[in-house]
């Protein structure tokens, strides 16, 4: 049995001093490994959750394979993880970027569309951009809303039937919102 298997045993056994020797000794593999399937910068952090992860099972280490082995197989899914997340955070990024809503190019036409927006009650201006801004389906609307789904197609109505009115007052969005309309 090699030195570093060896202090993973005292270590699951509760011996402090080995886990940090345990720790010390095999850190440099880990980074390396870590920096090498992930980057650099996110080394040191995914070498810690490497650690936290390996510490918490270190006392179901069995010595199958050799600690390093296993210590770099710990660290391979931590790096997976990592990976997975980024990638899921990309793919996030992505679609709500598509459904940002476009700028017109007219700055003034833009600032009065997001003040019509903002006058709205509420409740209609969040079944309104829960729907027509970021595309979530008036089912999955109702359930941030908490609310019934008709509830909130009800709501998008009359917000589209608000922003309409004003827009059309003076053309410019700039009309006053008609009284009541803070109900939902």
């Amino acid at each position: 049995m090699d030195a570093l298997s060896r202090l993973a045993y005292r270590a699951g056994g509760g011996d402090g001093r080995a886990m940090e020797l345990f720790i010390e000794t095999s850190y440099e593999p880990v980074w390396r490994l870590c920096s090498a399937l992930v980057d650099e910068q996110a080394a040191p952090d995914l070498a810690q959750e490497t650690f936290m992860r390996a510490v918490r099972n270190m006392p179901r280490f069995r010595g199958q394979s050799t600690a390093l082995t296993w210590l770099l197989g710990t660290a391979r899914h931590v790096c997976l993880d990592e990976l997975r997340t980024r990638s899921r955070r990309r793919r996030r990024d992505e679609v709500f970027a598509a459904r940002r809503p476009r700028a017109t190019g007219d700055a003034a036409m833009d600032v009065a569309a997001s003040d019509l927006v903002r006058r709205l009650a509420p409740e209609r201006r969040a079944a309104f951009v829960l729907t027509q801004v970021l595309g979530l389906s008036y089912a999955e609307a109702a359930v941030v809303c908490e609310c019934p789904p008709g509830t909130v197609r009800s709501r998008v109505a009359r917000a589209r039937a608000e922003l309409i009115g004003w827009w059309e007052d003076d053309g410019q969005g700039r009309g006053e919102p008609a009284a009541g309309s803070v109900s939902p």
